[in-house]
């Protein structure tokens, strides 16, 4: 894949527009703007950066964002990407928490939310099946699913326990899906 070079004020509007185009929960959004649209990353490797952010602290978005940024464009790429991804929203909240305080007792408010929170989950449950569809190419890696899932809800292990455990058959089955290649 060829190096897309954008520059730091492309960055940020980019990333503005993906922090600007939803609410609680972007990365449905990105993935689309980033692997569907512009083609920055393919499938594989949007869900392979996806992977790592959502094991190191921080939001997962945010450090997509520096991943993906940083890598195109170095820590000027990067800086510019976290500050368009995040200024709007933040602008957005202060309004929003104060039209919450003085409007939160009518039902048509919470009707709303309601609604919303609805859809949020909805995107993350479509990301999530897209993410996966790219295993089907390679089905020895929904043991590595099963696992995940097996650790977390029946062994109640929490995050670092968790990767611990599936890590070693991950790394494993990759190599494999690379060597196939």
């Amino acid at each position: 894949m060829q190096p897309y070079t954008l520059s730091p004020l492309q960055r940020f509007i980019s990333f503005s527009k993906i922090g600007l185009s939803g609410f609680g929960g972007v990365l449905p959004l990105a993935r689309r703007t980033l692997v569907e649209r512009d083609k920055v990353l393919t499938s594989e490797e949007f869900s392979a950066i996806l992977g790592i952010c959502q094991i190191v602290s921080g939001p997962n978005i945010v450090n997509l964002a520096v991943c993906v940024a940083s890598r195109f464009g170095g820590a000027r790429g990067a800086f510019a990407a976290v500050l368009g991804l995040i200024l709007g929203p933040i602008a957005l909240v202060i309004l929003l928490a104060t039209l919450y305080e003085h409007y939160s007792y009518i039902a048509t408010v919470k009707g709303v939310l309601r609604g919303i929170s609805a859809v949020g989950v909805g995107l993350i449950a479509s990301t999530g099946l897209k993410i996966l569809r790219d295993e089907f190419h390679y089905p020895a890696m929904f043991l590595v699913v099963a696992v995940t899932i097996l650790c977390a809800t029946y062994f109640h292990l929490g995050l670092g326990w968790v990767v611990l455990t599936a890590s070693p058959l991950a790394i494993f089955l990759a190599r494999k899906k690379a060597q196939r290649r």
